[in-house]
């Protein structure tokens, strides 16, 4: 069965977003208690940039999975670079369990690191599919690298 453009599209923008709600609700149970509570990195940008930066990066990704998507999975890499592209994204929805469900920057840096990894593997798949979609990549491997950093800072001023 062939899926038309217009549905792999919003297929591929609301999966994203669908792991934005994941990550959300695990984040609002601990933010305004646990999160309030620890101590933070002086590079910690204010509370208010994460929403706005998140959605803008799950808009970009689903551009991304959608232009591989749409050059059909007989393509060479498109199956692999889906593949890679779901598992970032359960990997990007767990890393707010880590952190904000477990209350624990330990495990959030875990999950953090092999995410950054995943995304990597994505981006290069997506690459060799469509030029496009690993531009639109870019922004979130940069935005999980700064994470990654914030992370660690979490983790080294609250063991």
């Amino acid at each position: 069965m062939k899926v038309p453009y217009a549905l792999k599209f919003i297929i591929a923008l609301l999966a994203c977003q669908l792991a934005g709600v994941v990550g959300y609700v695990f984040t609002t149970r601990s933010l305004e208690t646990w999160y309030q509570a620890i101590n933070r990195p002086s590079y910690a940008p204010p509370d208010g940039v994460f929403a706005p930066v998140w959605i803008a990066l799950y808009v970009l990704m689903g551009i991304a999975a959608f232009l591989v998507w749409r050059r059909g999975l007989r393509y060479p890499n498109v199956k692999e670079g889906l593949l890679a592209f779901l598992v970032q994204l359960i990997l990007n929805a767990c890393w707010s369990i880590a952190f904000f469900g477990f209350q624990s920057p330990l495990a959030g840096l875990i999950v953090v690191v092999v995410l950054w990894v995943e995304i990597l593997i994505t981006v290069i798949y997506f690459f060799r599919v469509s030029r496009d979609a690993g531009l639109l990549m870019l922004p979130y491997l940069a935005w999980v690298s700064f994470a990654a950093v914030l992370n660690y800072g979490f983790f080294a001023l609250n063991r």
